[in-house]
């Protein structure tokens, strides 16, 4: 019978980081082959921009049937998405900076929101600290107001 073998938690890491690394390169290299094959296929008008908008309602149908979301998308929704996956196949690559930069915009307006909604902790100068101790030992009592 064969003792059981020991593996140090580095190479744990260090297996778990190889397959993380390989999945994210698999998931790139299939993306790229589905934006070519669409791609293709838009050329040659055998997917319409109404065919995206379309399987787009389809899926989202499908997701809230199957009960993995409660609520189907607005229709606004639908177009932006539509849009987004559009720009791709069209190769917009304007399109796609412009929004690459609205989301990051976004992304800035909501980190301000949230660091603004977070309470602040403010330290005191040494003068203001000196000015507390001042007044803590004219207190009748003697006692510190800040420790």
């Amino acid at each position: 019978m064969a003792g059981p073998m020991q593996v140090s938690l580095e190479d744990v890491i260090s297996m778990l980081l190889s397959r993380v690394e390989s999945l994210s390169a698999n998931d790139e290299n299939s993306k790229t082959k589905s934006n070519i094959i669409y791609r293709a296929l838009y050329k040659k008008g055998l997917i319409t921009d109404e065919d995206i908008l379309a399987s787009i309602k389809d899926e989202y149908k499908m997701l809230k049937d199957l009960g993995v979301i409660q609520a189907e998308p607005k229709d606004e929704m639908y177009q932006t998405i539509a849009d987004g996956i559009l720009q791709w196949i069209k190769c917009d690559v304007a399109g796609i900076k412009k929004s690459m930069a609205d989301y990051e915009k976004k992304l800035q307006e909501y980190a301000r929101e949230e660091a603004a909604k977070k309470p602040k902790i403010e330290v005191a100068n040494a003068n203001v600290l000196n000015q507390l101790d001042a007044a803590a030992a004219a207190t009748p009592n003697g006692k510190k107001l800040i420790i």
